[in-house]
């Protein structure tokens, strides 16, 4: 029984370690190059406009906004395939096990928010970002938590990755809530039908991926045009899935998950990474750090996310809510708790969000995502090495 619930996490785990490293070499390759002699070539590309579409029924967008757009809808597309599959037969479909990271990933969103809002209060144009530091980056948490290697329970590392799905569930949420654009009724109406007509094709247990496929392109082009945030239809496509727990074998869900999975974590996030991570250092100095945008995310990630985890995670234990992980302690839970401060891409991407019409504070972003991530990374990594030492 054990090792049926734990299976997709050991899968999941392999799959995300390895991606977490290639996230970090892809974020150093593109610091490097935006403070180079290149760096004006890697601007100029990235906001290059490129055409897809036939005659006058296409989009035409600039290589950073097909990335962010495009690309990240198949991510959210990705990842809500796993939540859906955990609320269903996985760790959260039990309610006894699904608490602790469930509440833990609650208290990981409401403090760095609460600390964000804080340090921004008397700047109201910059309090659009509250929810940038709320955000756990999967493949570079468990990657990080990769390196200790046998040194960290498994039942930590299921902790983890539970936690960081709910963090992304509460990434969509607030994505579709609150940062979406003016809205187009005409739009809005052609997402819907889309979206009924997939739940159709659901009622009648369609198993094929070519006609949800066909219709998620649809509703992708809708979305974006509704003026909802065009990865939302990412998440809408996801839900139109089928799967069933005794049907498990043949889920096209399942299918899906393990056939897109390796695209996703080996070519889409670096590649998302390369884009946004990319900001000139030149004429930054420790008063950067210290401008609202930058402290908020930075102490947001760093202080905000391990405090709100192991808090509230430490109260649902106290209370009987929740259960301990086995085989592990408050210093280990504490560890993990500071490794969901590494937002970088979630970040980066409600970053982008949040500051859509305020490009002037990208930068101060990039500064306090990266340096809180980073933080976070190190003061993780090396308390859970020095309490784990064989």
């Amino acid at each position: 029984m054990i090792n049926y619930i734990t299976s997709p996490f050991k899968w999941f785990f392999k799959l995300e370690a390895a991606g977490g490293l290639l996230l970090l070499i892809s974020a150093m390759i593109a610091l490097i190059i935006s403070n180079s002699s290149y760096s004006e070539i890697y601007f100029y590309t990235l906001h290059e406009y490129i055409f897809i579409g036939i005659n006058s029924f296409g989009l035409k967008l600039s290589i950073l906004h097909w990335i962010n757009d495009a690309l990240m809808a198949i991510f959210f597309f990705f990842v809500t395939l796993e939540i859906k599959r955990e609320f269903i037969h996985g760790e959260l479909s039990n309610i006894k096990q699904a608490s602790l990271p469930i509440i833990g990933a609650i208290g990981g969103m409401l403090v760095p928010a609460l600390i964000y809002i804080f340090i921004n209060i008397n700047t109201p144009e910059t309090l659009n970002g509250w929810a940038i530091p709320s955000a756990t980056d999967i493949a570079f948490s468990i990657g990080i938590l990769s390196l200790l290697g046998s040194r960290v329970p498994i039942s930590l590392k299921v902790f983890l990755t539970a936690l960081a799905i709910i963090d992304d569930l509460g990434a969509i949420i607030i994505i579709a809530f609150f940062y979406t654009g003016d809205l187009s009724i005409k739009f809005l109406g052609l997402l819907l039908l889309t979206f009924i007509l997939l739940l159709v094709l659901n009622n009648f247990k369609v198993k094929k991926f070519l006609p949800y496929l066909l219709l998620g392109l649809f509703l992708w082009f809708f979305t974006y045009k509704s003026g909802v945030h065009a990865t939302i239809a990412g998440v809408l496509l996801a839900c139109s899935i089928p799967h069933r727990e005794k049907e498990h074998d043949f889920s096209l869900l399942v299918k899906l998950e393990h056939a897109i999975s390796p695209y996703v974590v080996y070519f889409i996030m670096p590649l998302f990474a390369f884009a946004n991570a990319g900001v000139s250092l030149e004429g930054i100095s420790f008063n950067s750090f210290l401008a609202p945008v930058p402290l908020g995310i930075l102490l947001g990630l760093f202080i905000g996310k391990q405090l709100g985890v192991f808090v509230f995670s430490y109260t649902s234990i106290k209370l009987g809510i929740a259960q301990m992980p086995n085989k592990a302690n408050w210093i280990t839970l504490y560890g993990v708790g500071i490794l969901t401060g590494i937002g970088f891409t979630m970040s980066l991407f409600v970053g982008n969000l949040a500051f859509v019409n305020n490009v002037e504070y990208i930068d101060g972003v990039k500064i306090g995502v990266l340096s809180g991530s980073l933080l976070s990374t190190l003061f993780g990594y090396f308390l859970l090495l020095l309490c784990n030492k064989k």
